[in-house]
């Protein structure tokens, strides 16, 4: 007598089950890569900020060293004064028609809230230069070159070149009120906040300086405020984002 064969028990999947199965791989692995591409959003953002930071860091830095050091040298260390680039009239170039007119600030294309021309011979070589820095839009410029006779405006302009970039200082009102949302203490009033301020001593007396208080070279601090804005939004609210940073030069060789 024959016995039946033995029966086995097959267990597996059914369709419903793997189609189940992958749907829920599916949402896990969407999830998964939807959180690493926000980290890495974000840490690109992140990123730009610190970048940003660093730049207006440095640009203030060496804005601050150059202001510090204007006016280097003055007419009185001299017996006998040399050629017009081998001592600095003043630690700030003012225009127009500089050095022949003294012009109130405000009433002069520079120096104001803006645009500077710092005259110094700031690495020792000898020949002065002009150093200006001017806001052209969001843009903040810079530029190098000997002093020679005349109006420094023009050769100055000859030769900037963009130095910070998406500098706000002088926002439109409608920018203004955007950041105050975020940034209720910046711009006060709901104003544009100067690049450049300037702090003015008693008339000095000293060979070639104007008697008035406003002359260029009675000029003792320069203020340096910057305002920049990072180039990308917060990730999380998509506001934007800024950082304010001040210096301030103070003149280490008066006309005394």
């Amino acid at each position: 007598m024959k016995s039946k064969p033995r029966q086995t028990n097959q267990i597996g999947f059914t369709l419903i089950e793997l189609m189940v199965s992958v749907t829920i791989f599916t949402i896990l692995s969407a999830a998964m890569f939807g959180l690493l591409h926000l980290s890495q959003e974000r840490n690109r953002v992140e990123s730009q900020f610190l970048d940003t930071f660093q730049e207006a860091r440095l640009g203030l830095d060496q804005i601050v060293r150059e202001a510090s050091d204007s006016g280097f040298p003055p007419a009185n260390h001299f017996s006998v004064l040399p050629a017009v680039g081998g001592y600095a009239q003043s630690p700030v170039a003012w225009s127009p028609n500089y050095p022949l007119v003294v012009c109130a600030v405000g009433a002069c294309t520079t120096p104001g809230p803006f645009d500077v021309i710092f005259e110094e011979d700031y690495d020792g070589t000898g020949v002065v230069r002009w150093v200006r820095y001017q806001l052209v839009g969001t843009t903040l410029m810079r530029g190098v070159t000997p002093k020679v006779a005349g109006d420094p405006a023009v050769p100055t302009a000859a030769v900037m070149a963009p130095y910070i970039l998406n500098v706000m200082n002088n926002a439109t009102a409608a920018q203004i009120a955007a950041i105050q949302v975020n940034y209720p203490a910046m711009f006060p009033g709901g104003n544009p906040v100067p690049i450049f301020t300037y702090t003015f001593d008693p008339p000095l007396g000293a060979a070639g300086c104007a008697s008035a208080l406003i002359s260029p070279c009675n000029i003792r601090d320069v203020g340096v405020t910057l305002i920049v804005q990072s180039p990308q939004r917060d990730t999380t609210n998509q506001q934007v984002r800024l950082v304010e940073l001040n210096g301030r030069g103070r003149r280490n060789n008066p006309n005394k």
